[in-house]
């Protein structure tokens, strides 16, 4: 797959950053190619409420509206229908929204999602999904996974500009590996440019998350991108590459640089503590990112409550940090993973270790063990 994104196989590994309305918080786009930045996401739903698809597309698309020169990837609006249930009504004809803005309903349907996407103009978009938190049980887990294949139909039919976007399709089917295994069955019979593991990083245990992403990865083509939704956290991104997934997307990198806390290979750094109101070290200082080289742990610190820019240089500290993980992680650096058979049932003790293995690596990379 290439659609002018430069993203085709041998895949590397990609972590997407948040658009909202047609920014990224905190971070200009000059600032995000020179973190190295390849791909960011845009949020379909607020941008159809702010500034609306119809006047992104008149300025020329999203990328020209809001100069942005590299690939991106639109979500199709789904979820919202978790993280704003009590706003929408959920039926087969679409998603029903209370919008936020002015309180008047929005229906969302499989066709209309598309159309938005193709008038945002991203290289990737998602096909409309019906999401249920992994942490509910029963029928409505199912109910969900066929309406989801259901819906890829009408997406398909709807997407008007397949040579320049590539339509991505969504497994779902909960923490159920029948109704995963249907829906990748499903998706793929489809023949789609990409695959992506929707449903997870809603509550559910570790365990059970990397279970559904192994199977998942184990059954997707290894040619096409394999993305995990809604994941950010390194060990997350550690252990899902292992696993054979290629790309992942989340806010956490600059929601957690807005509460003044910096991502570092020992965890993370509370900026706002006194400790850091003398300390004159980087952030980190392993790392060669913009920030870390120009300014200490206590000048952020007097930054990170009274300031915006305080948050500015700490969300570009953790998204080069993150861009690190990826990189460190990927065929380019000569780190593969065997595809993983998902006839095997592996305890909880086999993924611990297959983080381990990678964490050790990438301690060995930093130079903190032999």
């Amino acid at each position: 797959m290439d659609c002018g994104t430069g993203i085709k196989p041998p895949f590397g590994r990609f972590s997407c950053s948040h658009v909202g309305f047609g920014s990224i918080k905190g971070l200009a786009t000059n600032q995000l190619e020179e973190i190295g930045c390849q791909i960011i996401l845009g949020n379909t739903y607020h941008l159809a409420l702010r500034p609306t698809s119809e006047l992104i597309d008149e300025m020329g698309g999203l990328h020209k509206f809001m100069n942005w020169p590299r690939a991106m990837l639109t979500d199709s609006g789904g979820f919202q229908m978790v993280s704003l249930l009590h706003l929408a009504d959920i039926t087969e004809k679409g998603v029903t929204f209370q919008s936020p803005v002015d309180g008047k309903p929005m229906l969302l349907t499989p066709e209309e999602s598309i159309q938005i996407q193709n008038r945002i103009g991203a290289d990737i978009i998602m096909a409309l999904d019906d999401v249920v938190k992994t942490t509910i049980t029963g029928p409505r887990i199912e109910e969900a996974m066929y309406r989801t294949l259901r819906w890829i139909d009408r997406c398909i039919a709807a997407h008007k500009r397949p040579n320049e976007q590539n339509l991505f399709g969504i497994v779902q089917g909960g923490l159920d590996p029948v109704l995963r295994d249907i829906c990748v069955r499903g998706l793929v019979d489809r023949n789609l440019p990409g695959y992506a593991i929707g449903g997870l990083a809603g509550g559910e245990d570790k365990d059970s998350f990397w279970r559904v992403v192994a199977q998942c990865t184990a059954a997707l083509p290894e040619n096409k991108p394999r993305y995990v939704m809604g994941v950010g956290y390194p060990l997350d991104i550690v252990v899902c590459s292992a696993l054979g997934a290629d790309m992942y997307d989340c806010v956490y990198p600059t929601r957690t640089a807005r509460f003044g806390t910096a991502l570092i290979p020992e965890g993370v750094l509370k900026l706002k503590n006194k400790v850091m109101a003398e300390d004159t070290r980087p952030i980190d200082p392993t790392c060669d990112c913009m920030v870390c080289k120009n300014y200490t742990r206590a000048y952020i610190h007097c930054l990170v409550t009274v300031d915006a820019m305080g948050s500015q240089l700490v969300s570009y500290h953790n998204l080069y940090y993150m861009m690190k993980v990826c990189l460190r992680f990927s065929p380019e650096n000569g780190i593969t993973f065997s595809k993983p058979d998902p006839s095997i049932r592996l305890p909880i003790s086999s993924f611990c270790s297959c983080a381990y293995v990678f964490f050790l690596r990438w301690f060995k990379y930093c130079g903190w063990v032999d």
